[in-house]
């Protein structure tokens, strides 16, 4: 059986990368006595796989973990027994079984994300924000109007330059926050923090003038029963549902 897990982070553990997240798990599966199932070979692992690592620095309420299981368990019984051995910072917040196959896996299907922006007071500390300026708020429908807006991004080797117009689906700003709707994924990952500094430079800001904080609110995969190509022509990420509500709760 294989089962996902969503879990939030938050706190001082923003700060660990996304190999210690790993490590992480593979102690809390141990300690909470989850029956994983391994890989064979003479260095047997366990097997599981993260849906869209989370960047140091970035909070969340919505990441994904899927596992495979040697025998099936209770969803709410597991999350408790998960949360109980849990440090302060990372709480697992549902359980459930998911379909069988590779191509359902969270690393294939992954195709967006949402994500709260805040200004800080200080880059000292994410408590203290700011309310978004006034002017800034003012350009965002100017920004979006662009046919094109090209950054470079940088690659494993080098740079390109990227429009990644195609990638916005949706960006709001409100009094306290702007929240953004982004692709994620295999195919097209666009990362907030590339996002803002686009936007900053558009509206003639210097980034380091605007300490930000962002939160991924949830990830999103395409909703199987609408086509892939009905999907592509969507602009606003209509379609798209979360990775938790493809899967089912287990019960006892």
């Amino acid at each position: 059986m294989k089962a996902r897990i969503k879990f939030c982070k938050y706190g001082s553990l923003r700060f660990i990368g996304h190999l210690d997240v790993m490590r992480y798990f593979q102690k809390v599966m141990r300690r909470a006595d989850i029956p994983i199932a391994f890989t064979g070979g003479y260095s047997p692992h366990m097997i599981m796989s993260f849906a869209q690592p989370l960047g140091v620095g970035v909070t969340s309420s919505g990441e994904y973990l899927d596992i495979e299981l040697t025998k099936p368990v209770a969803s709410k019984q597991t999350v408790a027994q998960m949360n109980a051995v849990m440090a302060e910072g990372i709480e697992v917040v549902s359980f459930v079984k998911i379909p069988e196959e590779k191509k359902y896996s969270g690393m294939t299907i992954t195709a967006a994300a949402d994500y709260r922006v805040t200004f800080l007071a200080s880059g000292r500390s994410a408590e203290k924000i700011c309310p978004v300026p006034e002017d800034l708020k003012e350009q965002v429908k100017a920004f979006l109007a662009q046919p094109k807006i090209k950054v470079l991004k940088a690659t494993k080797r080098s740079e390109k330059e990227v429009d990644i117009r195609p990638m916005i689906y949706a960006m709001e700003a409100g009094d306290e926050d702007i929240r953004l709707f982004l692709a994620a994924g295999s195919e097209n990952n666009l990362k907030p923090d590339l996002l803002m500094e686009a936007f900053l430079g558009f509206c003639g800001k210097e980034k380091e003038a605007y300490p930000l904080h962002f939160h991924r609110m949830d990830v999103y995969a395409r909703n199987p029963a609408i086509p892939a190509d009905a999907m592509e022509r969507n602009k606003k990420g209509v379609g798209l549902v979360t990775l938790e509500s493809l899967g089912k709760e287990i019960t006892g």
